[in-house]
């Protein structure tokens, strides 16, 4: 029996009750609903340090995230929306992964990405459209379904739990979206990203 998908989330903020956190879980719900195998990369709990190029040595923190974001057959990304782009906290984890640079295939070739924003207005696109820039220079490839939580306050209440089941749903269709496209590349055997990940993954495990 072929394994399950592993689609990892990454996101959230620094906030206690995150709602960007909030609505990457509802999504990861979906993929998990879809069949795949799911886990979260919290950035409150990751708790990274600021990436310097000059001192790139991974601490374990940011060792996690770089292997098991390789080692993904997907992700989904979420970010909240501040001052017109993504959070600082949310970019940091991302320039954590250019240490990727050195694998075969570098970075996040040919790995599928779902994308996530919320804000608290209307303009949540913004982060959305940042995203996209860089899912690209990380060599992975967007779906082009996303959800931009708009309004974030009033579809998630004060403990993080969505009281919208319009926005519920979208966030449950983009996680079964990135299961879909994932499987598909998955059963591409051109995409030759399966010993690199299946070493990573055994790094994960071994630094566990």
């Amino acid at each position: 029996m072929t394994a399950p998908l592993s689609i990892v989330g990454l996101g959230g903020s620094l906030a206690k009750v995150s709602r960007s956190r909030a609505a990457l879980e509802v999504a990861l719900d979906g993929a998990a609903g879809a069949g795949a195998r799911t886990q979260l990369l919290d950035l409150r709990e990751l708790d990274l340090p600021m990436f310097d190029p000059d001192h790139a040595t991974p601490p374990a923190n940011a060792l996690e995230l770089i292997e098991v974001s390789y080692a993904a057959d997907a992700m989904l990304w979420s970010s909240p929306l501040y001052q017109g782009t993504i959070s600082g906290a949310f970019k940091n984890a991302l320039d954590w992964l250019r240490l990727l640079s050195g694998r075969d295939p570098a970075f996040l070739h040919d790995k599928v990405v779902g994308l996530i924003s919320a804000a608290g207005g209307t303009h949540g696109l913004q982060a959305i459209n940042t995203m996209e820039f860089a899912t690209r220079a990380l060599r992975a490839w967007a779906v082009p379904y996303v959800v931009s939580v708009a309004s974030a306050a009033r579809v998630f209440d004060a403990e993080g739990r969505i009281h919208d089941a319009t926005v519920d749903e979208q966030l449950r269709t983009l996680g079964d979206e990135v299961v879909r496209v994932g499987r598909r590349f998955a059963a591409d055997d051109s995409l030759h990203r399966a010993s690199e990940c299946e070493e990573a993954a055994e790094r994960v495990v071994a630094a566990a």
